[in-house]
C-alpha cells in the first residue's frame, strides 16, 4: 500500500499548509466514489481530489480538468448545502491513520457558525468519504455501510463517528529505539514482517526500507541477526519516524530501469533496490499521487482498450478461418462438375436405355479410354430426360460457384492476413495513442462501430512513424501500425529510399532516407533490417529474412487493406532483431 500512513502524514501537512484559510468554491462529484472541491483564496487556487476508489483510493491535487455529471448525486448536494462557502481551518491526520479529515467552517440555515468535518479513510475496499457534524454525528457518506455490508462498523446517517477499528498496532511517531528493538524478538518472523505487524501506517515498502537502511539487507529472518544488528534496524526506524515528526520528506516514486514500469512511491528516498530501479523526485506529496495515478490511469486505460480491440481482432480471424474452411469444402465439391455433365450427356445418349423407375442405370462412359461402365444415380420422380437435365444445372451452378468461390476464398484470405497484422499490430502497442490509431483503422475498415460521442469528436493528427538512426547516420522511419505504415510507404518516402519488410512474415514498413550523393552502407542496411526484424512477429528469432527495395518498386494495389503492398527487384539479407532508440 503505497498511500500508508507515513505518506498520508505528509500529505496532511501539505494539505494543512496549502488549504487552511481557503475557501470552497465548488463541489462536483466526477464519478460515484470521487469529489473534487475548487478552493480559493489569498494563497492561490487548487482542485482538491478525494477517490473512495476500492482499488485507488487516494486524495490529491488534480491538475487537468475534470467533467461533472450533468444532475448532481445525492451526497454532492448534501455537501454543497454544508460546505460551500466555508473556510478550512484545519487538516490532520488522527492517530496516523490512513485518514484525512478537513475541519470546515461555515454558517449553517440558522446563521451560525459551525464547524463540520469531512473525513476520507483510506483502506482499500472499506475506503470511504464521510461528512460530520459539530458533534461528530455521520450527516452521510459517498458509501453507505450497513450491517449486509459490515457488522463492526455502520456508516449511516444519524450514527456517532467511529474510528475505522484498530489492530493493535502502536503509533510509530510515540516509539523510542526500544521499542523498535523489541518488536525483532520472534525468530519465526522477516525482520521487516516483525516491524509491519508491530506499527500502524507502515507498508512494506517502507518495512523493508528501514531493515536495509539498517544492515544493507531488506529482508532477512530475525534469527540471523545479531544484537548489534537489530540495535541498527531499530535505530534507523526510530530515526525514520522522527524525521516524519519534524515533516522531512522526500517523496519519490521508484521506475523499474529494465521495464520503465512504476514499481510504487513513498515519501521517503527509497534505496533497497539500488541500481534496478529509477528514483524520481518530486516537491510535493501531492503532485506525486496526482503524477503516478495519472500515469497508472493511462497504463489501465491502454490495457482494457488493448483487450477490447483484440477481443475484437481475434473474434474476427475465427470468423475468416472458419469461412475460409467452409469455402475450401465447397469448392472441393465443385470439382465435381465434369463428372455431373458426362452423366448428363450419357443419359441423354442413352436415354432409350432407361425407364422412369430405375434407380440407377450402368452405362458405357465414351469419354474415358476403354470405354468403362459407370453406375449413374437417378431420381425415380422424374423423368430420365428430367434425371439429364438435373446433373446439366448442377454443372452449370457448381461452375458459377467454383469462380465466384475462388474469388470469395483469396478474399477471405486476404482479410486473414489483414487481421493477422492487425493483432501484431496491437501486441506490440505500447501507448494510448497507438491504439487510438488502431481503432480508427477498425473503424473505417467496418470492424468497429462508432456511437454516437465518437462521431462528434474530431479525428486525430496523424500520429508519425517512430524516428531513428543507424551508427553511421542514415536516417530511418518505423511504421507502428498499418495507418503508419500506409502513410511512411506511400506519402513520406521518396523513390530513392530503401523500403524493408520482413519476408512472409507480419511486421512494421522500414524506411531508410536516400542522401544526395551518398550510398547506402552495408552497415546500415543490416541495421535497418534488423529494426524491420524487431517490429516484427519474428522479433523474438534469429536469422529472420528481411527483403529490401526502392521505394519506387513498391506499389499498393487499389481497393487493398491498410498497411498491404507489392514490391519487385529486391534483395533480401537475414538478421537479428534490433531495437530502434527512440529520437
Amino acid at each position: 500500500m503505497a498511500l500508508d500512513g507515513v505518506f498520508i502524514n505528509a500529505l496532511t501537512k501539505e494539505f494543512n499548509e496549502k488549504f487552511t484559510g481557503l475557501r470552497i468554491d465548488k463541489i462536483y462529484q466526477p464519478e460515484h466514489d470521487e469529489l473534487l472541491l475548487l478552493l480559493h483564496g489569498k494563497s492561490g487556487s487548487f482542485k482538491l481530489c478525494l477517490s473512495a476508489n476500492a482499488s485507488i483510493a487516494r486524495a490529491y491535487i488534480e491538475e487537468d480538468e475534470k467533467s461533472s455529471k450533468s444532475e448532481p448525486p445525492v451526497f454532492c448536494m448534501l455537501l454543497r448545502k454544508h460546505l460551500l462557502g466555508g473556510k478550512i481551518i484545519r487538516v490532520f491526520q488522527p492517530d496516523f491513520e490512513r485518514v484525512i479529515r478537513f475541519e470546515i467552517e461555515s454558517i449553517n440555515a440558522f446563521g451560525d457558525l459551525t464547524v463540520k468535518t469531512l473525513v476520507i479513510e483510506i483502506m482499500g475496499r472499506h475506503s470511504n468519504i464521510i461528512l460530520l457534524d459539530e458533534n461528530e454525528k455521520i450527516l452521510d457518506s459517498i458509501k453507505r455501510v450497513d450491517f449486509s455490508v459490515s457488522s463492526l462498523r455502520q456508516i449511516l446517517p444519524g450514527l456517532k463517528y467511529e474510528n475505522p477499528p484498530s489492530q493493535g498496532k502502536k503509533n510509530p511517531l510515540s516509539c523510542g529505539v526500544g521499542e523498535f528493538l523489541k518488536c525483532l524478538e520472534d525468530n519465526d518472523k522477516k525482520a521487516d514482517k516483525c516491524i509491519l505487524d508491530t506499527f500502524k501506517g507502515v507498508s512494506p515498502l517502507v518495512a523493508r526500507e528501514i531493515v536495509y537502511r539498517g544492515i544493507g539487507i531488506a529482508e532477512i529472518y530475525v534469527s540471523e541477526l545479531s544484537m548489534s544488528k537489530k540495535l541498527d534496524i531499530a535505530t534507523e526506524g526510530y530515526k525514520l519516524f522522527q524525521a516524519v515528526l519534524n515533516g522531512e520528506f522526500a517523496p519519490c516514486y521508484l521506475v523499474s530501469r529494465e521495464t520503465k514500469k512504476h514499481i510504487d512511491f513513498s515519501a521517503f528516498h527509497i534505496t533497497q533496490y539500488e541500481n534496478l530501479a529509477e528514483v524520481q523526485f518530486f516537491d510535493s506529496p501531492a503532485l506525486l499521487v496526482y503524477e503516478y495515478y495519472k500515469e497508472r490511469g493511462k497504463k489501465e486505460r491502454a490495457q482494457r482498450r488493448n483487450a477490447e480491440l483484440m477481443k475484437v481482432v481475434t473474434n474476427n480471424i475465427e470468423r475468416c478461418i472458419k469461412k475460409i474452411e467452409r469455402q475450401t469444402r465447397e469448392l472441393a465439391d465443385t470439382e465435381k462438375k465434369e463428372q455431373w455433365k458426362i452423366w448428363g450427356e450419357l443419359i441423354t445418349a442413352n436415354i432409350y436405355k432407361i425407364n422412369k423407375s430405375d434407380k440407377t442405370v450402368c452405362l458405357e462412359n465414351y469419354y474415358e479410354e476403354g470405354m468403362p461402365e459407370v453406375t449413374i444415380p437417378l431420381d425415380t420422380s422424374v423423368t430420365p430426360a428430367q434425371n439429364a437435365q438435373r446433373y446439366f444445372k448442377k454443372y452449370s451452378k457448381a461452375k458459377t460457384a467454383q469462380l465466384e468461390l475462388a474469388k470469395q476464398l483469396k478474399i477471405a484470405r486476404e482479410e486473414l492476413l489483414y487481421l493477422e497484422s492487425v493483432e501484431e499490430e496491437i501486441e506490440k502497442a505500447e501507448t494510448a495513442e497507438a491504439l487510438s490509431q488502431i481503432a480508427e483503422e477498425l473503424y473505417e475498415e467496418g470492424y468497429l462501430r462508432r456511437n454516437t460521442k465518437e462521431k462528434k469528436k474530431k479525428q486525430n493528427k496523424q500520429a508519425m512513424p517512430q524516428e531513428t538512426r543507424t551508427t553511421d547516420g542514415f536516417c530511418v522511419f518505423i511504421g507502428k501500425n498499418n495507418k503508419q505504415n500506409d502513410f511512411l510507404t506511400c506519402k513520406m518516402a521518396h523513390n530513392n529510399d530503401l523500403w524493408f519488410h520482413t519476408k512472409d512474415i507480419h511486421g512494421s514498413h522500414v524506411v531508410m532516407r536516400y542522401e544526395q550523393g551518398r550510398e547506402f552502407t552495408d552497415n546500415a542496411i543490416l541495421e535497418a533490417a534488423g529494426f524491420a526484424a524487431f517490429y516484427s512477429k519474428a522479433r523474438n528469432s534469429e536469422n529472420v529474412p528481411v527483403d529490401y527495395t526502392k521505394i519506387k518498386f513498391v506499389k499498393k494495389p487499389s481497393g487493398a487493406k491498410p498497411g498491404f503492398v507489392i514490391y519487385t527487384d529486391n534483395n533480401t539479407v537475414y538478421v537479428t532483431p534490433r531495437k530502434a532508440e527512440e529520437k
